[in-house]
């Protein structure tokens, strides 16, 4: 379909014009203007910490509702906004871009494109936010597509088809800006895609590097993939990746293999499915990996945000990666090298009794998919999932929403390929408050429910934890006033003591709270700002 039919502009007439001009080393000095929010996690690092520190532990029950937007999708609210100089970017389901005036919640202007009919993201046409350089916005599309629009007017600049929707392909992330390009990876392992990250030119849309996240024949690690299983089997993106300066490297999660829940026709590890690549950020060169779940039959994507940091290691500065995985185990790595320093479970696991020296799970007998159905624990939807955690520097914790106790019944069945189809494998049944369907987790009335959970990277122990009556898809954000915010699906959106996990403050929004709160400061006022069922709330100090 011709782009010009695709896309259409509505234009709000305000007051004063908007301006940005965000350079990439303005992303890379996040730290320096905290003001401001100006990549998805917050920095490349993706740590979501703020160095904003008005709101603080003594005063932030006195926080009270600033403004409202009200999307007009009704479909899940996953994006976290951009903050720059007062101007604030946001993205409603499925693809529109949105201009909003960060202190009084005013529309400057919308752009909206409409999705190909053949776009089938497996769950929800969704989309978690924009990328910023210079003037423009860019944004990854439901149906696959890499869309550039101008950050002061809302006009089209281009329009790339990154692959095609009608084999499954999609895109929900935000991009990330590294230099001069925009780096996007593909979703729709649930088709059997070939999944990849690529990189474009930022100012002509024009693809710069590929980097398959399955390696083809004749590749290092094809040899992973029993027969030809390889040509269809996922590995997709749906998390934005983080980048280091110093190393030049960007780190991206890597989905399930396909199918799913069988693994019967793909015998191997199944490579790079299920781990965090470490990619040249100039070439899309593979420098090293990591695989968390060798061979997946539990559909445990890897595609959490990798999140960065320097600290003490055994004494010594060490420069780490710190993932908890929907797997249930939470990891340190060495972001240079890729070695694994440490990993320990945060919830319940069965399918594995722990994990090698080296890393490796070892798989626990008779817990894997079965014709018969076999509880294992956690789910699919994982002790976590694609929410953001949060790392603070000035407690040194890592902190993570997880559900604890839930479990499903893991069945597997045949399955073959066919070009824009579910392929999946199985169809892992449970009972939920009472509702019965594929992949909805079962919850104990004695141990299942959802928490906050701080962890101590240099054990991997337990330091507190947050307990909530239902299960939480809301990321993390940590502040310097040693501030946590998160919520939850019960629809309250709360306050925390980031070092003893006390409950401060909450509120009650009235609808499910599935984003990463931010944080920012316009005219000496700091603005908290997360979402409830299809609408983005602001708070502040009185």
């Amino acid at each position: 379909m011709d782009t010009m039919f695709r896309g259409t502009l509505f234009v709000v007439i305000s007051a004063c014009a908007l301006h940005a001009q965000v350079t990439f080393d303005r992303i890379l000095r996040a730290d320096k203007e905290p003001q401001n929010w100006l990549t998805y996690s917050g920095s490349t690092q993706s740590q979501r910490y703020s160095l904003l520190t008005q709101i603080t532990p003594s005063n932030v029950g006195n926080l009270k509702a600033q403004w409202a937007f009200q999307a007009r999708s009704t479909e899940k609210f996953e994006a976290t906004p951009l903050v720059v100089d007062g101007a604030m970017y946001l993205t409603q389901a499925p693809n529109d871009i949105v201009a909003l005036d960060a202190a009084t919640g005013e529309i400057k202007w919308l752009y909206s494109y409409s999705p190909s009919r053949e776009a089938r993201p497996c769950c929800g046409r969704v989309n978690r936010g924009v990328a910023i350089l210079g003037n423009t916005l860019y944004m990854a599309t439901i149906d696959a597509h890499l869309i550039a629009v101008n950050a002061r007017t809302g006009e089209l600049v281009w329009d790339k088809e990154v692959a095609k929707p009608e084999a499954g392909y999609a895109m929900t992330h935000a991009p990330l800006i590294i230099k001069d390009k925009v780096i996007v990876g593909t979703a729709g392992g649930e088709y059997g895609i070939r999944g990849f990250i690529a990189a474009f030119d930022a100012a002509t849309g024009n693809e710069a590097w590929r980097f398959y996240t399955i390696p083809g024949k004749g590749e290092p690690g094809n040899e992973t993939w029993a027969a030809d299983s390889w040509q269809h089997g996922g590995a997709s993106v749906w998390v934005t990746g983080s980048y280091d300066p110093e190393s030049n490297l960007t780190y991206w999660g890597i989905g399930n293999p396909g199918p799913d829940w069988n693994g019967d026709k793909r015998g191997g590890d199944n490579l790079y499915s299920d781990c965090v690549v470490a990619l040249d950020a100039d070439t899309g060169k593979l420098k090293w990996y990591f695989q968390f779940t060798p061979h997946d039959d539990f559909d445990y994507d890897s595609v959490q945000v990798p999140v960065m940091a320097d600290i003490k290691w055994l004494g010594q500065p060490r420069k780490v990666m710190m993932w908890a995985n929907r797997n249930g185990f939470f990891y340190v790595l060495d972001r240079n090298t890729g070695k694994f320093l440490q990993g320990k479970p945060f919830v319940k696991v069965t399918w594995a009794k722990g994990l090698d020296e080296a890393g490796r799970p070892m798989r626990t007998s008779g817990n894997e998919p079965t014709a018969e159905g076999t509880v294992i624990y956690p789910s699919p939807t994982g002790g976590t999932n694609w929410w953001s955690p949060s790392f603070s520097p000035r407690t040194g914790l890592f902190y993570v929403s997880a559900w604890e106790g839930v479990h499903a019944t893991f069945t597997k069945v045949e399955s073959e390929y066919d070009e824009g189809k579910r392929y999946v494998g199985g169809a892992p049944q449970a009972t939920r408050q009472g509702v019965r369907g594929p992949q909805v987790p079962k919850r104990s009335d004695e141990d299942g429910y959802g928490v906050v959970r701080a962890i101590d990277p240099q054990t991997g122990e337990k330091k507190w934890e947050f307990k909530m009556n239902d299960v939480t898809a809301s990321g993390i954000l940590t502040t310097a006033s040693d501030l946590l915010f998160t919520g939850g699906r019960e629809g309250y959106f709360q306050a925390l003591d980031a070092r003893t996990g006390k409950l401060l403050w909450r509120t009650n929004a009235g609808g499910d709270i599935a984003m990463g709160p931010m944080t920012y400061q316009i005219n000496g006022k700091q603005y908290v700002v997360f979402s409830a069922g299809s609408s983005l709330f602001s708070y502040a100090l009185p």
